[in-house]
């Protein structure tokens, strides 16, 4: 086997995985190219905050023994990864929540479905990335770990709440990472940061909540993939997808996305909503998303501007999804008080403001509350479900501003105040996501260009439930159209280290 080239960091993930399984390229040395990434890049992004590399290195071992045997290969095997630092879990790594610093020294003692699923398709997990508090909001900042930087600009966030992620991602640290989606998580952090975030239909991928199987309903959450190209992406979500008995939401279908790489969309009617239905734009990110939908025509779609009314302004719409997730941070506070950590007693400081606010604002709802947001959360629903009856797929800004600034103190980063003059809900009030956390259809942030100033704007691709492949289809017909490869900023690494000088590997720990 070969050792790894030196632009190995900006190698997709399924061709990193053919050259392993030709025998051209040797898992040990991807693992230390890797490694010796992460080290040199993380200290300026922040991404990791928790650092694997023992039992990598023992992975990356036993998968090149395992390509030399003849071994059946899953189909990233070998492949470097990482994983996100929220309710997300490996046995005998420490997991925060998002940077709680009550939970510094917190060991998991199972498996997320993200996890388990990528490790059976022989992908090396290296690490955890950073997020905010108990996922909270749309930026990446805690007071533990502190904010990640966007790659395209280092002294602006990386979005949330799968900043870390992303930011891996795009800064060539890893070629895939897992993000969650529970309002934009996976897509805000993509579309900052350049990079394809996927979010699956509800149901496609299990998500398996105990003590409370409907745990991930209220709203829609989703374990997802960020990647820098739509091909790993669609392999990515084959091997996430699938039944599982544990999920009573989980739905069969299709486990192969690799066919719809190559659907055209020629024919398609797309609807186009400029702001989601009233949501402020900032004008350099209007313009690359409308130059962005264009590109639909070239390809023989024909793209309609839609007016939607969603009977709420967007402060109301951001207030009714406090309201409707408030139910899962009551719940995960509970959790925590009962096992001995009572966080909005005892560690108040752990949680930013916000989300004290809201936490007490769910203990007090009642159910004649609850009751009402679900029927505005059905007006919501029939209102885009409404644009499918004519329409295959629809397409919106997937956040009205570009990356903000990061605070200099732990865990203060917030998002813009004012948008075009209008004030904004600071924590999500600048992303286009969270509505289809409420309905459930698919969607992506798609990499749609560069604003004058060189930041990254994202364009959503909302489809029909179920219908993921729709997404990857228009998703690859896009890439294929305006490719975004290039736009990645150059940092140059140093070359690997040789098999020898990796042989006393570092100690797994927190970054």
């Amino acid at each position: 086997m070969t050792a790894a080239p030196q632009d190995i960091h900006l190698t997709s993930a399924t061709e990193l995985a053919r050259l392993i399984r030709r025998r051209e390229l040797s898992p040990v040395e991807l693992m230390e190219g890797v490694i010796d990434r992460i080290e040199e890049r993380n200290p300026l992004v922040n991404a990791f905050v928790y650092q694997g590399f023992d039992q990598a290195r023992e992975r990356a071992r036993n998968a090149e023994r395992m390509v030399l045997n003849g071994a059946e290969l899953g189909a990233l095997h070998g492949v470097p990864t990482a994983m996100k630092d929220l309710y997300d879990f490996k046995p005998g790594w420490i997991s925060t929540l998002g940077g709680v610093r009550a939970l510094a020294g917190n060991v998991s003692d199972g498996y997320c479905v993200w996890a388990e699923r990528m490790e059976q398709a022989g992908a090396i997990i290296v690490g955890k990335t950073n997020s905010p508090v108990l996922g909270f909001g749309g930026l990446t900042d805690n007071p533990l770990f502190g904010p990640t930087a966007n790659p395209f600009d280092l002294s602006r966030n990386a979005g949330g709440s799968s900043g870390g992620s992303a930011a891996a991602v795009a800064d060539g640290m890893v070629p895939f990472a897992e993000g969650t989606d529970a309002g934009g998580s996976i897509r805000t952090p993509s579309a900052w940061c350049g990079v394809y975030g996927l979010k699956p239909s509800a149901g496609r991928v299990p998500a398996v909540k105990r003590p409370n199987a409907f745990g991930a309903t209220n709203p829609f959450t989703h374990e997802g993939v960020i990647t820098r190209n739509v091909r790993d992406a669609a392999v990515g979500l084959g091997i996430l997808s699938g039944v599982d008995a544990r999920d009573p939401f989980s739905v069969g279908g299709p486990t192969d996305f690799t066919p719809d790489l190559h659907r055209d969309v020629r024919g398609w009617r797309i609807a186009f909503s400029p702001d989601f239905g009233g949501y402020p734009i900032t004008p350099e990110v209007a313009a690359v998303v409308e130059r962005a939908a264009a590109r639909f025509e070239r390809a023989g779609a024909t793209v309609e501007r839609v007016d939607l009314d969603l009977g709420l302004h967007h402060r109301e719409l951001s207030e009714l999804f406090n309201r409707i997730i408030a139910v899962q941070y009551v719940e995960a506070t509970e959790h925590l008080k009962a096992s001995g950590i009572d966080l909005l007693a005892e560690h108040p400081d752990d949680l930013p403001p916000a989300l004290r606010e809201c936490i007490v604002k769910g203990l007090r709802l009642t159910a004649p509350d609850i009751a009402l947001d679900q029927r505005l959360r059905s007006q919501i629903y029939d209102t885009v479900q409404d644009v499918f009856h004519d329409h295959r797929l629809l397409i919106t800004p997937t956040g009205g501003t570009t990356a903000v600034p990061n605070a200099t103190t732990r865990g203060t980063t917030m998002g813009p105040e004012y948008i075009n003059g209008e004030a904004v809900d600071r924590y999500r009030g600048w992303c286009l996501t969270y509505l289809i956390n409420l309905t459930g259809h698919p969607a992506a942030s798609i990499p749609a260009g560069l604003t004058g100033g060189g930041l990254p704007v994202g364009l959503q691709l909302i489809g029909r439930r179920h219908h993921d492949g729709d997404v990857i289809a228009a998703s690859s017909v896009f890439e294929e159209l305006q490719p975004w490869h290039h736009t990645y900023p150059a940092h140059p690494t140093r070359s690997p280290r040789s098999t020898a000088a990796a042989a006393a590997p570092a100690r797994a720990r927190p970054a």
